[in-house]
């Protein structure tokens, strides 16, 4: 009796439990929601947990949700055809909904999984036209979150098909967009899209400079956003890593190759310390690689054999394990040890047809031949080439001996320029910062006594022309545009303001003139270019930005005419400025 008495509890405590789980709250559709877009690219299988326990629940809303997620999930999986069968799902209970704006957020939302699924595909024309049907909806709605998402994947897909420049524009577009609407965002979810949106930025520069390799200012871009990655990544591990990773690459571009290798140490102890195996090899390998540049071959050694070990223990990263390869190969070659050179050829090639459609361009060949006539074959053409190499050597040595005397002799020339730059310099920034201290403590204002109204003064104000009120009301909006720092968009131009403050550009090129004594460019350069002098005066790490950089923070279009605009106003260029502050 008892038994069967415990059984019928047990029946009836599963039912009510398998009910409540049928049932979510809005607060819980929202948390699994936000759950499975955060690990939907970091980690798919958690992602998915998060979908299938969403999609218990008897709401069509939470299934057309869930079913949509999943859709883009299968596709990151490798299974395009369950993605099209839980695409048409998301729709079909979609339809059961009864009209609401609801409704229309949530189709915007499964739009977004079907234009990422048909990206994954290759399929980037029609994940465009997904994109902007969704997004369509989005601002009919004024779902800023989702209007942004919409944007950014349009400015990937730019991206990946090499549109590089729209892809810039279209991201600047958006960190602008997303910056003056940080409100509706939660802290978490406004570092997440600032930190994905200068990565892409730093990525499309850096991939444009790969396509004209002679813009070099593209290159002092891409650092830029990369920093700016770096400080916006603190809980996003993988953008940091990446961000990290390519400014180590941009460096050494650069030839910067002290900061290179420092940002790459710095990485391996970061994924030693948190056990992130794939970037610790990509790290190693690139360390490989800035040393075999410099032709410190035992050092590379060191670091191509560490990207060997890590490859095999995690089973990841099999395209730098076959680079790792090819440059021991290498490496053992021009140290003259055939049999290593013979082993890691070996390797190589054994791998190669394997990857062949996944490498690098300067891994297409491979400089070694299988068997021991062929590879003392190759070490006399590199002992000849070698040669020419010292030869080579010496005459950059004399080119140096006469060098070093031309940079002395410039030093000397500089510091006599500096002291006179400093005593012209030191006017201006104490100008500045008497300013800045008037700004930071106001003097306290005088009380009117009553009897002003009906003073002169009064009756002055009151018998104001219309013109002139208008032109005060002009200037009070352009002084309202100013205190938004509207100024530092590279769209800051004289239709644009017009506009902005519900003018025509005759008038308003008017008002600028007769009230500021100047035109609208002049007035809009000298806005940008005192905020440029007050954050070199304020801040110390914006001294360090090169002046493309500073150019781009301020709206100038380029490095020249920023410089040819500073100068004007202060009588130096930007890096004289910060140095003598």
């Amino acid at each position: 009796m008892r038994f069967t008495i415990s059984i019928l509890l047990l029946f009836i405590l599963n039912s009510v439990f398998a009910q409540q789980k049928n049932v979510l709250s809005q607060e819980e559709y929202i948390q699994l929601q936000a759950k499975i877009r955060l690990s939907a690219n970091s980690n798919i299988d958690s992602s998915f947990i998060y979908a299938k326990q969403l999609a218990k629940s008897n709401n069509n809303k939470h299934l057309a949700f869930a079913t949509a997620a999943m859709s883009y999930l299968y596709q990151l999986k490798g299974k395009p055809e369950k993605s099209k069968e839980n695409y048409i799902l998301a729709f079909k209970y979609l339809d059961k909904m009864p009209d609401s704006n609801d409704k229309i957020q949530l189709k915007s939302y499964i739009y977004n999984y079907g234009g990422l699924s048909e990206w994954k595909r290759g399929n980037f024309g029609k994940a465009l036209e997904i994109f902007h049907t969704g997004m369509k909806l989005s601002v009919a709605l004024q779902d800023i979150i989702q209007i942004a998402k919409f944007k950014g994947n349009i400015a990937l897909i730019n991206d990946k098909v090499g549109n590089y420049q729209l892809a810039i524009k279209n991201l600047r577009q958006l960190n602008d967009f997303v910056d003056q609407n940080e409100n509706v965002y939660n802290k978490e979810q406004f570092l997440n899209i600032k930190s994905n949106t200068n990565l892409t930025l730093g990525s499309s520069y850096e991939s444009y400079f790969m396509k004209n390799k002679n813009k070099r200012f593209l290159l002092d871009s891409a650092e830029y956003f990369y920093k700016k990655t770096v400080y916006y990544s603190e809980l996003f591990t993988d953008n940091k890593m990446v961000a990290k990773l390519s400014l180590g690459n941009i460096y050494s571009i650069k030839s910067d190759y002290a900061n290179a290798e420092k940002i790459y140490y710095d990485i391996i102890i970061f994924a030693q310390q948190n056990k992130l195996q794939d970037d610790l090899c990509v790290a190693n390998y690139n360390l490989g690689d800035f040393y075999f540049v410099q032709k410190k071959y035992r050092k590379a050694l060191v670091f191509f054999k560490k990207t060997d070990s890590i490859a095999a223990l995690s089973k990841a990263n099999e395209i730098d394990f076959l680079k790792s390869n090819y440059y021991q190969a290498k490496i053992y070659n021009i140290l003259k040890e055939p049999e290593l050179a013979y082993k890691h050829s070996k390797i190589y090639l054994n791998n190669y047809e394997k990857f062949e459609t996944k490498l690098d361009h300067d891994v297409l060949e491979v400089n070694l031949k299988l068997g021991l006539n062929d590879l003392d074959a190759e070490m006399l053409l590199i002992e000849e080439k070698y040669k020419y190499d010292v030869l080579w050597n010496k005459i950059l040595k004399a080119f140096y001996g006469v060098l070093v005397v031309g940079i002395i002799f410039l030093l000397i020339k500089n510091r006599k320029d500096k002291i006179k730059a400093r005593k012209k310099m030191n006017a201006l920034i104490e100008e500045f910062k008497i300013n800045l201290e008037k700004k930071n403590n106001p003097e306290p204002e005088l009380a009117v006594p009553e009897a002003i109204e009906d003073s002169p003064i009064k009756k002055d104000v009151v018998n104001l022309t219309l013109d002139e009120a208008k032109e005060n009301r002009i200037v009070e909006k352009l002084l309202a545009l100013e205190n938004k720092l509207e100024y530092l968009n590279a769209d800051f131009t004289l239709p644009y303001v017009a506009k902005k403050i519900k003018t025509n550009t005759t008038y308003l090129s008017y008002v600028v003139n007769k009230r500021f004594g100047k035109s609208f460019g002049e007035y809009s350069n000298e806005l940008k270019i005192n905020y440029v002098i007050n954050e070199m005066i304020t801040n110390h790490m914006y001294r360090k930005y090169s002046t493309q950089a500073i150019a781009e923070s301020v709206g100038f279009k380029n490095a020249v005419s920023f410089a040819k605009s500073f100068r004007k106003r202060t009588g130096v260029s930007p890096a004289q400025f910060a140095n003598n502050i």
